[in-house]
């Protein structure tokens, strides 16, 4: 979880949403990315999803199985279903998000028993962490928002 925060900064630094992922195969780390919705202007550009693609390169398959996905935030609907069809193991996430979350908040889409596949889910791990930083993000971004009107 320290490496997602890492790359969450990452995201941070670039003007995005601090939100990073890592993925984990055989104890090596096969996908770590960041939010690149601003960089890239793409609104699919979650980590979760450039992770997803980098550890599907590196698997040459699109099933995921026998891996781990860690997360700052819990996966939004989009991302929740990516993780489903990639048919990963497990899924670590930081902080929940009360206002998008599809692991535990608004939905449960990575364990919903009509989907042919779920997964394990753990969740808090270093929320606080991972929470305090989407804080400041969001409080820095009200304030600029604030200063420009």
């Amino acid at each position: 979880m320290k490496l997602a925060i890492q790359q969450a900064q990452i995201a941070e630094e670039n003007g995005d949403v601090p939100i990073g992922a890592v993925i984990v195969y055989k104890n090596q780390i096969i996908g770590k990315a960041y939010n690149q919705r601003e960089q890239l202007k793409d609104p699919t550009a979650h980590a979760e999803i450039i992770a997803l693609t980098q550890a599907a390169s590196f698997i040459e398959s699109w099933r995921l199985h026998d891996c781990t996905i860690y997360v700052t935030l819990e996966p939004c609907p989009m991302c929740a279903g990516a993780l489903v069809l990639a048919r990963m193991d497990r899924l670590v996430y930081g902080c929940d998000d009360p206002k998008a979350g599809a692991c535990k908040s608004l939905y449960n889409i990575v364990q919903d028993e009509r989907f042919n596949h779920r997964l394990e889910v753990t969740g808090g791990v270093l929320a606080e962490e991972c929470s305090r930083l989407l804080q400041k993000f969001f409080q820095r971004r009200r304030y600029e928002n604030n200063q420009q009107s």
